[in-house]
């Protein structure tokens, strides 16, 4: 006979107790009497619906991920170019963390996505911000303005050519472009975009890997009844 759950109507495993798409546990009967009558099995120990989340301690490990996945993603540090693959793996790491103290010992892909969500908001904005900070701190702090503008032109004037070797917009619009890039207010503008760009990138992928690890988990740490 086959069993489907009563919230989503998914197959559900003779041999589970939980629904493994909506995490809903699943109500078994044991016929050990006399015809006609059924007792319920009951679990030895709460249950909890595997598509909820516990925030409080979600939360706390996803700070405690956040923190080194923010600062290693940031363009302050060396390790930068590598911040999409530290976040989804800051993610994933929260969720394994996270489900180790949860019952049933595992959550739906729709849980660790969220979970992802919110480690990729603290870990996104924690590099911006750093990012941010280093680039204030060496232009006024350490004095090399002039380092960071010959730069930023070098790459305004390769970003350049490389358009014009293309044929895409006439001489007129690409200098008011070259000349807008190379004002302190447009400056400052398409670097900060580029910082905004960058976190929405590492919230992406924060959610990926959290919804991944929560996947593949869920195949492994099956409820015990």
């Amino acid at each position: 006979m086959e069993i489907t759950c009563t919230r989503c109507h998914q197959t559900v495993q003779a041999e589970n107790c939980y629904c493994a798409v909506c995490g809903l546990p699943q109500l078994m009967y044991a016929v050990d009497g006399p015809p006609g009558q059924a007792t319920a099995e009951s679990w030895n120990e709460a249950t909890r619906d595997a598509s909820s989340v516990d925030w409080k301690p979600a939360l706390r490990t996803a700070l405690m991920m956040a923190i080194p996945a923010g600062i290693l993603s940031s363009e302050a540090t060396p390790t930068g170019r590598l911040g999409l693959i530290w976040m989804a793996a800051a993610a994933a790491w929260v969720v394994v963390l996270y489900m180790r103290s949860q019952r049933p010992a595992w959550i739906t892909t729709g849980a660790g996505a969220r979970i992802g969500l919110v480690t990729g908001l603290l870990g996104g904005w924690l590099a911006f911000g750093v990012s941010g900070g280093a680039l204030l701190i060496h232009r006024f702090v350490f004095h090399q303005s002039g380092l960071i503008d010959a730069e930023w032109k070098a790459s305004v004037e390769a970003n350049q050519q490389m358009v014009a070797q293309m044929g895409i917009g006439d001489a007129a619009q690409m200098q008011a472009q070259k000349a807008l890039m190379l004002s302190p207010w447009g400056q400052a503008s398409f670097v900060t975009f580029g910082m905004i760009f960058n976190a929405a990138f590492l919230l992406l992928f924060a959610v990926v890997g959290g919804a991944l690890g929560a996947r593949m988990l869920a195949h492994s740490r099956r409820p015990e009844v």
